[in-house]
């Protein structure tokens, strides 16, 4: 990664351009259609599709970094298109592991299609290890979906739906099935998005009913429950990785906005710029060292998955950990940078208080607080005791 320039594959004039519509998005509480436009024509869609199949072929390492520098200019964005890249990252974890059941995903990427996240489900705390989507065999090796799935982000422009669902008539039943379906009638997308922030997402509800994947979109039939299934480590890690890397961008863009503030701000008490004042000093010198924590911890995790490491019963608890402690660190200096600007940061005109609202959603992601205690606590403890 020593040559590696974010620049290269999001140019600062896109960079701002997408950064520009960012306040109008939210506002308006719509689709960023033109940064997908734009990132599309990019190839951004495709940066971790291999070079032989069209894209650019990046490590998840690289486009972590590339992610954080997204972040820092249009959350909302980022986050929309980690679901799509979250897949595409699925498929280099599988094939760099020998299975190429996902290449349809980096060949579809590469050409433009869509690809987006439908794995949430409204009080299924077991996420990848169970689901009340109910999956039945349609009898020549496809099967229909019908179920709910919430949080389906890029929910007016995906062309693919990644999902999983329980299959329990078949043989060998319960089996968890992972598919992709298209976009049909047998899909509702609900208009439902009208959220505190991260608004630009359209993470929208959407409504299967018999919704089928062919034969071949089907991936993978696991047993319900922990599993060490490559998909599951696959989606678990790319998903913890990337989702990290968004929230770090926004800290990012909040310290820089901290920074400039303190600088343009001066005391009526002191006639000193605030950059001078000891207590507005302490305080961005704590967000800095927030940050600069979070950027190895990234690099490492990235850096690990992609050299195939092997950390074995470690691996889910080092993975929620670094989601956990990035979506905290953001918080916290989100905060703390409100702080440093003052009341005026109160404003929704301001793009500090659109940062305060999108840091929030950073908790509700899986892993969330008590998901990512309960794991890491499992790894170093063991289960608990129920004698």
């Amino acid at each position: 990664m020593t040559d590696f320039d974010p620049a290269d594959h999001l140019p600062d004039d896109l960079l701002e351009r997408i950064r520009s519509r960012a306040a109008a998005v939210d506002a308006e509480n719509r689709f960023p259609d033109e940064d997908l436009a734009e990132l599309k024509e990019a190839g951004y869609l495709a940066i971790l599709v291999p070079a032989e199949l069209g894209g650019a072929g990046l490590s998840l390492a690289e486009a972590a970094l590339l992610q954080q520098r997204l972040a820092s200019a249009a959350p909302a964005t980022a986050l929309a298109v980690n679901m799509h890249l979250v897949w595409t990252g699925v498929a280099k974890v599988l094939a760099d592991r020998g299975i190429d059941s996902l290449r349809f995903v980096q060949e579809g990427a590469a050409s433009g299609e869509v690809f987006a996240f439908g794995i949430s489900e409204a009080g299924n705390d077991l996420v990848l290890f169970g689901s009340d989507t109910d999956v039945a065999p349609t009898g020549d090796g496809g099967y229909a979906f019908t179920g709910t799935k919430i949080f389906t982000s890029l929910a007016p422009v995906w062309t693919q739906l990644g999902l999983h669902g329980l299959d329990t008539t078949s043989p060998d039943a319960p089996q968890m099935v992972y598919a992709f379906i298209p976009r049909t009638d047998a899909v509702t997308t609900r208009d439902d998005w009208d959220t505190v922030g991260m608004r630009g997402t359209q993470s929208r509800t959407t409504e299967l009913h018999g919704a089928v994947a062919p034969a071949d979109r089907v991936v993978r039939r696991v047993a319900p429950g922990p599993n060490p299934d490559p998909i599951v480590f696959g989606i678990f890690s790319v998903f913890e990785v990337l989702l990290a890397s968004v929230y770090t961008g926004i800290a990012r863009r909040a310290l820089d906005l901290a920074v400039e503030t303190a600088k343009k701000r001066t005391s009526k008490k002191t006639g000193l710029a605030y950059s001078d004042d000891p207590d507005i000093r302490w305080r961005i010198a704590e967000m800095a060292l927030a940050y600069d924590a979070l950027l190895p911890q990234i690099a490492a995790v990235a850096g690990d998955v992609d050299a195939r490491a092997d950390h074995g019963g470690l691996w889910f608890a080092k993975l929620s950990g670094l989601k956990h402690r990035a979506v905290v660190a953001a918080k916290q200096i989100v905060d703390e940078a409100m702080l440093v600007a003052g009341g005026s940061s109160y404003f929704t005109r301001t793009e500090l208080s659109r940062l305060y609202r999108d840091v929030l959603a950073g908790m509700f992601h899986p892993s969330d607080p008590e998901s990512a205690h309960s794991t890491v606590a499992a790894a170093w403890l063991g289960p608990v005791s129920t004698s």
